[in-house]
């Protein structure tokens, strides 16, 4: 009996291990792995994330034997003639949770209806589905701690197993693999095999001492696990699966791994908070626009504000596309709090540099800093960028990574180069005082919230 042809349709899945989506696939019949390059997310995406992007699809062809299908356009279009060409029955996937991500699928949903072929949706990228954890009452946690414990509470599958053969179909292979982009940013190797070593270094490494070590950026103590998590090459099944939450260490780890659910959440219940502020009354916080705004965000940007872990940060993100989480705080602060410009832009490059960059943790951490998003009362919160360098990069080896015109600047002292009286060619002076703007900063926020 011939086996009938099924597609798997590939998005943020790119892996053969614990995937529901494909496991499902391969018990009906001979599957096609497919991956759609839209253009709606190709384009907006950046340089580094296209070139990791790129990365996972060549080893999704290699594990599947060279039988990976791409198709570039409208999924909708895409796939509905690509069921057609090679007769396929049905079309396996995981689901979508993101603004536009529901919108498309619905779209695609409607046009293989059209032809009798159901789309079945297996599994997501979250160990639970956004949408699935709401209060007593029904409505969603708007505060993470409650939401934690109920996400917790509510638990999630053991990773599943990873199906002992599956039968490749062979689909047309004129769509070609996009080339990688050419880039200055140092990323790291894409895909699943690369994924679960780099997760097992870290835990059987540096998860011991995560709890204690996680907010230092200098040297390898955080897993790095987000771009593999972006695009599916690891579910986070498999991370959690791991993890012995009677150590400390593994504790403070599920609970980083929580944020991302939450903030998905969140994103799923209120789609507009991607680019508009959680908190409507936040909406009118005043903010700095013209000539000075500009040439601040620039200075910013491109890590030129004359505050040591501020440019540190914005260059670790030029040079590597990524940026420890602790400075991504610091510098987002120091943008909307010491500018006084707009979140969303700051969100926007980010989202544009970052290879790790989703949506819902990107813009949700960003509206965290802002005082605009999740938190009951951060809008007090503003991070001295002078005292965060000197706690969490105690000895300056972090800053002399990224700026060298201060690698002559010993020990602490590279905080405030301005106070040493040593010349540092090249380096800029502050472009604001922050005590200055920290003041001008509470005085607007109360504004907005009297």
């Amino acid at each position: 009996m011939v086996r009938p042809t099924v597609l798997w349709w590939i998005r943020r899945d790119m892996r053969l291990s614990d995937n529901p989506a494909l496991n499902a696939a391969s018990e009906e019949g001979l599957v096609l792995p497919v991956f759609v390059l839209d253009d709606r997310l190709w384009g907006p995406a950046g340089e580094a994330r296209r070139a990791f992007l790129v990365g996972c699809l060549e080893a999704v062809d290699r594990a599947t034997d060279g039988h990976l299908s791409i198709c570039r356009g409208d999924p909708a279009e895409q796939l509905a003639n690509l069921c057609r060409s090679v007769g396929a029955s049905a079309v396996y996937a995981a689901a979508d949770f993101g603004p536009y991500g529901r919108s498309r699928d619905d779209q695609v949903v409607a046009a293989l209806a059209s032809q009798n072929i159901p789309l079945h949706w297996v599994g997501s990228p979250y160990a639970v589905d956004p949408g699935s954890v709401v209060k007593g009452d029904g409505t969603p946690f708007k505060v993470f701690t409650p939401f934690s414990r109920a996400w917790a509470s509510y638990g999630w599958d053991v990773p599943a197993q990873r199906a002992a053969r599956i039968s490749w179909a062979d689909g047309p292979k004129e769509g070609e693999i996009p080339g990688s982009p050419s880039l200055a940013a140092s990323l790291p190797t894409a895909g699943e095999e690369a994924g679960l070593r780099r997760w097992e270094r870290f835990r059987d490494g540096a998860l011991a001492d995560y709890a204690a070590r996680r907010d230092s950026p200098s040297g390898e103590h955080t897993s790095r696990m987000s771009t593999y998590l972006k695009w599916g090459c690891v579910h986070p099944r498999t991370l959690l699966a791991d993890l012995d939450v009677a150590r400390r260490g593994d504790a403070t780890y599920r609970s980083e791994l929580c944020w991302r659910e939450f903030y998905a959440d969140v994103l799923w219940h209120v789609p507009g908070s991607a680019r508009r502020a959680l908190q409507p009354r936040m909406a009118s916080m005043e903010l700095d626009e013209g000539a000075d705004a500009e040439r601040h965000f620039r200075a910013w940007s491109q890590g030129l504000t004359g505050y040591p872990i501020v440019d540190a940060g914005m260059r670790q993100l030029r040079a590597e596309g990524w940026m420890h989480n602790r400075v991504r705080m610091i510098v987002a602060s120091f943008l909307v709090k010491d500018l006084h410009i707009d979140w969303v832009r700051g969100a926007r490059w980010f989202l544009a540099h970052l290879v790790d960059g989703d949506l819902a943790s990107n813009n949700h951490g960003w509206q965290w800093v802002a005082g605009t998003g999740t938190d009951a009362a951060p809008y007090f919160r503003v991070f001295n960028p002078t005292t965060q360098g000197a706690k969490f990069d105690p000895e300056g080896d972090y800053v002399r990574q990224f700026v060298p015109e201060l690698r002559g600047v010993a020990g602490k002292a590279v905080h405030e180069p301005w106070k040493q009286g040593v010349p540092c060619p090249g380096y800029p002076a502050r472009i604001v005082d922050h005590a200055r703007e920290r003041a001008e900063a509470l005085t607007r926020y109360r504004a907005v919230r009297a």
